[in-house]
């Protein structure tokens, strides 16, 4: 048994937690309190009569009691507060509440409420959660680590986050802490990755948000952000540090900025089991996205011209995965990147212009911009082009509001039966451009998917249910995924399955279906990517444990939020 004074036993009868603490130990650690759940025997035997009061209600009362109180809350900042205030006290019930209603639930404790969340932390401070890590002590590192009692083999899964790119709403310094949390709550709501088996990590190095720095209540570093090589030796002694003390754990970098994102990836890539949801996560279930609109349109993903608005770290890495698709196809690589148009802050990615190295195998030769008409000779802008390329999908990753507006979309329609548009900008504020109007614009013909969430839309007699390209729809189960076949690494072919099991659950043949799986089924399609991504695992060679039985092996590693049979030691 772990210094926490209690553990977790997997038997053929359930989950059952053997437990030495008494009191208000019990009920102060959200991983051993059952609340009023608890029999009048267990409060007897763990020193709890007197603690609680002595009503004896189920998992399922509690869960409505939870319920009624939530929809009190005024606002979704609040009801954020709400929650994680229960995933402090009890993290059964709070998982319940979040499984049993999670396409309801997940904008509050996930995006886009998570935003606001983070912005917020200092002053909603109120119990620690998570891991603090502090670029100025880092011989403290490996005590910071093992602070919850972990040992070797106790973690699958470790997000870690320096706060620079959170979201859309950039540095956030120590606040990120929120974001690691928040992922991690997905993770176990979605795919059923144990709570007590991960780790939550914020590398605080400084923060350049001048409102932060300014205000006396901030509770992070007071400097601005470190970077060099004083930054590198500090993500590497983390890697190193981690990697020693929890070997099986995958490591999931969350919101790093642009100019490190792609680097730390390519950095451990082929070091360690690591994933950039940024970069990887948002390549795959945009993918999905793609995949499956292309099958609605009936022209082929090899045959689409694709204009990606945004082409930093989230935008190449859909770039790159999708030329994976395709090369699974049969496509060769210059033939699939030349498929693709991106632009970033300089306008079209080409010859002549100062880019970051990951965008340049996507930059156009000046020979192929000879004959454009341009609306400014020197500058290639997103209408010029739309005009001369005619894309048949339109992808944003800008967080530039209505850049996507009603001439630019209706010249791409024009040319188009079946407009592929995916304003993919979170939050909703910062959206490229509303579903209603795409819709307007396109009479009807545009195959959407949004970042945040939006209502039906109806037009016609066709209602139109607007996908949303939420992670959520891929790195959940591709942690399973992981964890089910003990991956090395994750590799290309991975994250191809992973992309391709979303698809698969899509309806192609109904007007106005989404082109991705609806929130309401994530459970569900979690289990399916985490098949799909231990198949391709054990394709790859990257697989440790023979899958003799995969569905069984994904279902059984799926923890449910049901209170364990509690054994007093």
């Amino acid at each position: 048994m772990s210094s926490t004074g209690y553990e977790f036993l997997h038997t053929g009868r359930g989950e059952v937690l053997r437990i030495a603490a008494r009191g208000r130990d019990v009920l102060n650690d959200p991983l051993t309190n059952l609340g009023t759940a608890f029999t009048p025997a267990q409060r007897e035997a763990l020193g709890l009569n007197g603690l609680l009061p002595p009503g004896h209600t189920t998992l399922e009362t509690q869960a409505r009691r939870v319920l009624a109180q939530l929809e009190a809350e005024p606002n979704d900042l609040s009801k954020n507060q709400f929650l994680q205030g229960l995933h402090n006290r009890n993290e059964v019930l709070f998982y319940k509440v979040l499984i049993d209603h999670i396409e309801d639930l997940l904008p509050v404790v996930y995006t886009p409420t998570i935003g606001e969340a983070i912005k917020a932390f200092s002053n909603y401070y109120h119990r620690p959660r998570g891991i603090f890590l502090s670029i100025d002590d880092p011989e403290s590192m490996e005590d910071a680590l093992q602070v919850y009692g972990h040992g070797r083999d106790d973690v699958d899964l470790i997000v870690v986050t320096d706060s620079e790119g959170i979201l859309g709403i950039g540095d956030q310094g120590v606040g990120g802490i929120q974001i690691a949390v928040g992922k991690l709550a997905v993770y176990t709501a979605a795919a059923g990755i144990h709570p007590r088996r991960v780790l939550p990590v914020v590398l605080d190095v400084g923060t350049d948000n001048l409102d932060l720095l300014a205000y006396d209540g901030y509770l992070g570093l007071r400097h601005s952000r470190v970077r060099g090589a004083r930054y590198d030796e500090f993500i590497d002694h983390f890697v190193q540090t981690a990697s020693r003390l929890f070997p099986k754990a995958m490591i999931h970098w969350e919101d790093f900025g642009a100019g490190n994102a792609h680097r730390i990836l390519a950095r451990y890539h082929d070091e360690i089991c690591t994933f950039n949801d940024d970069i990887e996560g948002t390549a795959a279930v945009v993918t999905a996205a793609a995949v499956a609109a292309t099958r609605r349109s009936g022209v082929p993903l090899s045959e689409q011209r694709i204009v990606i608005f945004g082409a930093g770290s989230a935008g190449i890495g859909i770039a790159h995965l999708l030329c994976e698709v395709m090369k699974g196809e049969g496509v060769d690589l210059a033939d699939a990147r030349a498929r693709f148009w991106g632009l970033g802050s300089r306008g079209l990615l080409r010859e002549g212009i100062r880019m970051r190295d990951f965008q340049q195998p996507f930059a156009r030769r000046r020979a192929e911009l000879a004959d454009w008409r341009l609306d400014r000779q020197g500058e290639v802008t997103l209408r010029d082009v739309v005009r001369n390329v005619r894309p048949t999908m339109l992808i944003g990753t800008s967080a530039q509001p209505g850049v996507f507006d009603e001439s630019l979309v209706r010249e791409m329609a024009t040319h188009v039966a079946s407009p592929i548009i995916m304003p993919l900008s979170n939050p909703t504020s910062l959206a490229e451009a509303q579903p209603a109007d795409l819709l307007e614009w396109t009479a009807g013909r545009a195959l959407i998917a949004t970042g945040s969430p939006f209502p039906p839309i109806t037009q016609g007699d066709v209602t139109h249910r607007i996908a949303q390209a939420n992670n959520a729809l891929v790195f959940p189960g591709l942690g399973l995924g992981v964890i089910v076949s003990r991956a090395t690494r994750v590799t290309p072919g991975m994250l191809v399955a992973a992309a391709n099991a979303v698809a698969a659950q899509v309806d192609i043949r109904t007007p106005g279906a989404g082109v991705l799986p609806p929130m309401a089924a994530l459970r569900s399609v979690s289990a399916r990517v985490a098949l799909a991504v231990a198949q391709a695992a054990v394709r790859d060679g990257v697989a440790c444990i023979e899958l003799s039985d995969p569905v069984q092996q994904v279902l059984e590693a799926m923890w449910e939020p049901a209170y364990p049979r509690v054994e007093i030691v």
